[in-house]
């Protein structure tokens, strides 16, 4: 899947809540937000002609978990832009972790793994729809109603206990 700029599928993305979302792993001491990041999967100076390429919503790097994590948010139900982007990371997924390496610096001997903010009624859905991609490390889920920010102390979360299987 090639995507280009602006082009970010209309529920993947959740525009002026995005800052919100953001800053709930903020607040882990350990984790680092770069948000609107890229992944471009072979090196060159046009990512519109140098094949696959994407834009999310966040790259957070975890020193603690030496670990990566590309986030995406959505508030949609169905989440089929999502979907369709997971699935073409999947496919693509030994290109995904070089283009990590290579263009973000993160080392080879750490994780690299999806990071998805979704409505708690629609995350065993979301599961079961992706539940067949191999390719991909199972992504971590964070319901979107644990991001406000009244749920957290916004200077220390704490350590940060993964839910996800």
């Amino acid at each position: 899947m090639e995507e280009s700029p602006g082009t970010h599928g209309a529920d993947v993305g959740i525009g002026h809540f995005e800052g919100v979302v953001l800053d709930s792993p903020r607040a882990y001491r350990a984790l680092f937000v770069n948000s609107q990041c890229y992944i471009q999967l072979n090196e060159g100076s046009n990512p519109d002609t140098s094949g696959p390429h994407w834009y999310f919503d966040a790259l957070a790097v975890s020193f603690k978990e030496r670990a990566a994590f590309l986030c995406e948010i959505t508030y949609a139900a169905r989440a089929a832009s999502l979907i369709v982007r997971l699935k073409a990371w999947n496919e693509h997924w030994p290109g995904v972790s070089v283009a990590m390496e290579r263009d973000s610096g993160e080392p080879a001997e750490w994780i690299v793994r999806p990071w998805l903010f979704v409505l708690e009624a629609h995350i065993a859905n979301l599961r079961y729809a992706i539940g067949g991609l191999t390719n991909l490390p199972s992504p971590r889920f964070t319901p979107l109603e644990e991001v406000v920010p009244w749920r957290y102390r916004s200077w220390d979360r704490g350590a940060y206990v993964d839910p996800s299987p």
